[in-house]
């Protein structure tokens, strides 16, 4: 029939697109738009063909073959179909493995069935080379594309490029349609940090913050001196009473307090039904959502939200306030500020781990995405609470 087809390897497409953004092709470092990647793969597929379009096909590779939600979000859009290979690990790194055979056997069958008359192929694997001599053989014309290089030269096989019948470049104006450079949350801890941490720590009963008798640099350290700055198991065992004077005094010199984002460590375990603060008493987002709202959440996880950090967190917070009901139960949260309610903190990572922030890393979220995703949530209710913004600005 006189339709056209895209078969995208999504590997090559993302991968070539990050390293001319970034110098490197890894796909974590761009966010893209979907939606409008797809819709520019169409418009130019049926420019360049002067058909109409039968269908998008993309292939990628996930743990398990397990959609991740990027591919949830591609698979309800029009006319597009995601086909999933294996994502393993080899040699301390991620491999894809049956992403070439998939591509190979949709364009044969496609090609033997008659049901295109045109095959777009975004892709710069040799393995291809096969399934594009069989497909011509049954008559069907082979365009391929490649992306445009960071440094000019080629990243397509030769081969595959002297097989084709079409060839096309698509460079950077096109690519900065659909994809743009991911923003890095800032190193956690913030800069300053340590030296603010410094002082609370010296501000300790009965720990000194210094020895006049230090002895230079380089030089061995007498035993004592490894007692100057207190462990965290130091912090954790100290009594009520003395982090409450500990607090005041580094209050009355202007100074920060220490606040920690778990209930671990400085804040004691309370008993079993006793929160340990007020806002440990607020819902979590479970327990305030209903059925119908869960399955409204779940339609925008897939094809709305981005999967950024930072944006992660906000759609959490955004849906947690809207349901909580009144912005006065949100001021209890300012007083321990930046610390999350243990229980919510721990859904908050729970949800974004749908994203696909555990890819790549060993199914851990790492710290920068961890701080980022807090980040999110706290900007967003600084939005809904009076003062909450030059709270933050201030901080």
């Amino acid at each position: 029939m006189d339709r056209c087809v895209v078969l995208v390897d999504a590997g090559y497409l993302l991968g070539a697109a990050a390293s001319l953004l970034v110098g490197e092709p890894s796909r974590s470092r761009v966010a893209v738009d979907h939606a409008v990647l797809i819709s520019a793969l169409r418009e130019r597929a049926e420019a360049e063909t002067g058909l109409p379009l039968l269908r998008v096909y993309w292939f990628d590779a996930a743990p398990e073959r397990r959609p991740l939600p990027e591919h949830r979000r591609l698979r309800v859009l029009p006319r597009v179909t995601v086909r999933l290979g294996a994502l393993t690990r080899a040699e301390g790194r991620w491999v894809q493995k049956g992403v070439d055979a998939a591509m190979h056997a949709e364009l044969t069958e496609l090609a033997r069935n008659h049901a295109c008359t045109d095959v777009v192929l975004v892709t710069g694997d040799g393995d291809l080379l096969p399934g594009v001599m069989s497909a011509k053989e049954h008559g069907v014309a082979v365009h391929l594309w490649a992306l445009q290089a960071a440094d000019g030269d080629f990243n397509q096989s030769e081969d595959l490029v002297a097989e084709a019948d079409e060839r096309r470049v698509l460079d950077r104006a096109w690519m900065e349609r659909w994809v743009r450079l991911r923003e890095l949350p800032a190193p956690f801890p913030a800069p300053g940090t340590g030296q603010r941490i410094a002082g609370i720590l010296a501000a300790a009963p009965g720990v000194p913050a210094s020895s006049p008798a230090d002895p230079a640099p380089g030089r061995p350290q007498p035993a004592a001196a490894l007692k100057v700055v207190p462990t965290p198991k130091d912090l954790a065992v100290r009594s009520a009473a003395e982090r409450v004077t500990a607090d005041r005094a580094a209050a009355a010199h202007g100074g920060p307090v220490l606040r920690w984002t778990s209930d671990r460590g400085w804040v004691d375990r309370p008993a079993a039904d006793t929160p340990a603060t007020a806002a440990d008493g607020l819902p979590t987002l479970a327990q305030i959502t209903t059925s119908a709202e869960r399955w409204a959440d779940r339609e925008e996880d897939i094809t709305s939200v981005g999967g950024d950090a930072h944006e992660v967190g906000q759609v959490f917070a955004r849906r947690w306030i809207d349901r909580l009901g009144t912005v006065d139960r949100l001021t209890v949260l300012w007083t321990d500020y930046p610390r999350i309610p243990h229980r919510l903190d721990g859904e908050l990572l729970r949800y974004a781990a749908r994203f696909g922030l555990l890819a790549h890393k060993d199914d851990q979220i790492d710290e920068a995405d961890r701080y980022a995703i807090r980040d999110g949530f706290w900007k967003e209710l600084a939005t809904r609470v009076p003062g909450g913004q030059a709270a933050m600005a201030d901080d």
